[in-house]
């Protein structure tokens, strides 16, 4: 099934009209080597030799920030397939769409080094016509968002041009309504942060003065929000549910955990867990007693008209 990615041309498009031009999108972060030959099934493979690599060459940077660069890097190179389609920013509030089109090449000397060929297609779309929703997913920061949770919506703005039998098939989303919600909920959580009991304790996590904690990206799908305390001693991973959180969200929760840990945490750093959700019950009450670094939060909706 071919999927849909928001891939940023340099930072603020800076390499738009270059890559519209040459058919091609790229990353670079300055890894400058071929990675013909290099480029594995799974990305934790690769994040594992190239980590090192990208923390030579950017001895400032954490192993957060590492791990977000290689990941994209891998996305882009090798993740993306013939056939997936892009949407790219040009700069002016619109998306040029593409179509990928073939393997990965390396291009020494040239902008954006690690390329895939492009076929650019006659559509854009207007950053205004799109859903809240999706409007937010494609502004998330990084190099590459996956939008194939907007299948229905990008294939309406863009007139159709996959395959009919693609369309309402895509798997990941059981409940339209529900992901809608708890991608609402997420973003509401992001803009008011600072204003949660866990804001007073927590950032969410930052590199380059960019939030890189939302959605960031681990071998078992990506986490709602990652954060890290103000002394730099703890790091934490919130998951986020819509409605009565079950026990299976435990499990969830400990398998990022897990990855942060083995994968992101600095020697100094422990890692903790927070599931939020509408209501839990007793099973996950249950699950939570003999699970010590992973703590319950309930939200609460408000709504009330007042008349003028």
């Amino acid at each position: 099934m071919k999927n849909y990615y928001r891939v940023m041309l340099g930072k603020k498009s800076a390499y738009a009209e270059e890559c519209f031009a040459g058919n091609f999108i790229g990353t670079d972060f300055e890894i400058n080597q071929d990675l013909t030959g290099k480029l594995p099934e799974e990305w934790r493979p690769f994040n594992h030799e190239f980590i090192p690599v990208f923390l030579a060459a950017h001895p400032d940077k954490t192993r957060i920030g590492a791990g977000l660069a290689c990941g994209m890097l891998w996305t882009v190179s090798k993740g993306l397939e013939k056939g997936d389609i892009v949407l790219c920013p040009d700069g002016t509030g619109r998306y040029r769409v593409g179509e990928i089109s073939g393997a990965y090449t390396y291009q020494p000397g040239g902008v954006l080094p690690h390329r895939r060929p492009v076929v650019w297609l006659k559509q854009t779309i207007d950053r205004a016509a799109m859903s809240l929703a999706l409007k937010n997913s494609a502004g998330s920061v990084g190099t590459v968002s996956n939008l194939s949770g907007y299948r229905d919506e990008i294939e309406k703005l863009i007139g159709g041009i996959a395959s009919p039998t693609l369309v309402s098939t895509d798997a990941t989303v059981e409940d339209p309504s529900a992901f809608a919600m708890e991608k609402h909920l997420e973003d509401f959580l992001v803009a008011n942060w600072a204003q949660t009991d866990l804001g007073k304790e927590y950032d969410i996590y930052e590199e380059d003065g960019e939030r890189v904690g939302q959605q960031y990206e681990t071998d078992t799908g990506p986490l709602d929000i990652l954060a890290i305390s103000k002394d730099k001693k703890r790091l934490l991973v919130v998951e986020l549910k819509k409605g009565r959180a079950s026990d299976v969200v435990v499990g969830q929760t400990l398998r990022y955990m897990g990855y942060v840990k083995e994968e992101l945490a600095e020697q100094h750093q422990t890692v903790q867990g927070v599931i939020i959700a509408l209501e839990d019950d007793q099973r996950i009450r249950r699950a939570l007693m003999v699970v010590t670094n992973i703590v319950f939060y309930r939200y609460q909706i408000s709504f009330k008209l007042v008349k003028a």
